[in-house]
């Protein structure tokens, strides 16, 4: 049983629930909204500081996937199972655009981090539009389905993980530029923020830490799980992984984590589900299948600062962009803020 006692507990600002699984959530770029999916489709945008419903979208049929701010604008894109990527107005809550991902089952859209470009997924298919709704480029197939699309931190170009590792693609050419092989699948990417490295989380229990100027790969191995939970600290000097109950943490300053022992924080007593970092602050947070979140501080703190349980597994967790508040979704529809 997780242990609660040891630290203090949190407590919510606001609770509410959208009725089933929360397949993502997100924050507006200023933190005055957030926008949770449901697995089976209906997106609901809430006033972040007092928890009102402000727009209730219709998202897409079939189901919705993930969710995506624009960058120091008011859109919100989402993608799903009817194949679409879908902009919002978060103003109005009106359908602005609709793009066509290219195959039934779109599963990822990623705003550059000026919002002037979106990258979408599904499939085997890459494609690159302009903010306005314009497609600039439909990238030739992949050799296997999309796992995970990200912009480097310059939005100089973006990663695309799958099975036999990751491509890195520029917005001007259809072919990758280089491409980090790897024999198995790649199922989460996590770009530290100083650009030096490129982290994926494997399909075979394994993290592996790609150096972006000459390609070397460093393998850590033997997680219990899969691992999809992924988090740089704002200083590139930490990278949180789950794969399992435990919260694994690299140290990757100075000559990296090569031959290192990690940070280990044993509280879950099920899977985790996210690992979140701050924005820019210290502060780590783990969320499990169990409904325990827990607050750490890395290097500094060897117990968790606060925690706190809810009656639900937690599938999803965010940092407001200024730090001061997190939100979390579950597997039965609960959304909330929390304050720290």
């Amino acid at each position: 049983m997780a242990r609660l006692s040891q630290s203090p507990v949190l407590a919510p600002c606001w609770q509410a629930n959208i009725g089933d699984h929360v397949i993502s959530i997100a924050w507006s770029d200023d933190g005055a909204l957030l926008a949770a999916a449901s697995v089976s489709g209906p997106i609901t945008v809430f006033d972040a500081r007092r928890g009102d419903i402000v727009h209730a979208l219709t998202g897409h049929a079939f189901g919705t996937a993930s969710l995506a701010w624009q960058p120091g604008g008011k859109r919100l894109a989402s993608v799903g199972q009817d194949g679409k990527a879908r902009i919002w107005d978060a103003r109005t809550g009106a359908e602005w655009t609709v793009l066509d991902a290219g195959t039934s089952w779109a599963e990822h859209a990623v705003w550059h981090p000026r919002g002037d470009r979106l990258v979408t997924a599904a499939g085997k298919k890459l494609r690159l539009w302009s903010a306005g709704g314009e497609l600039l480029r439909a990238y030739p197939d992949q050799p296997s389905t999309v796992a995970d699309v990200l912009w480097s931190p310059t939005g100089k170009e973006f990663a695309a993980a799958g099975y036999g590792g990751v491509g890195f693609f520029l917005t001007d050419a259809d072919e990758p530029r280089t491409r980090f092989a790897w024999k198995g699948s790649v199922l989460a990417l996590a770009w530290s923020p100083d650009g030096k490295y490129i982290a994926g989380g494997a399909q075979d229990c394994s993290v592996h830490f790609w150096r972006l100027k000459d390609g070397k790969d460093l393998e850590m191995s033997g997680y219990p799980q899969k691992v999809r939970e992924l988090s740089w600290d704002s200083t590139s000097t930490y990278l949180a992984s789950g794969g399992g109950n435990q919260v694994t943490i690299w140290n990757c300053g100075g000559k990296g984590p090569a031959g290192s022992t990690p940070i280990s924080y044993e509280l879950h007593d099920e899977p985790l589900a996210a690992l979140a970092f701050q924005n820019r602050g210290p502060l780590l947070l783990s969320a499990c299948a169990g409904g325990v979140m827990a607050l750490w501080f890395p290097g500094g703190w060897a117990k968790a600062l606060a925690q706190a349980k809810v009656e639900e597994g937690i599938t999803q967790a965010a940092w407001r962009p200024n730090d001061s508040r997190f939100a979390v979704g579950g597997s039965q529809g609960y959304v909330a803020t929390w304050s720290v």
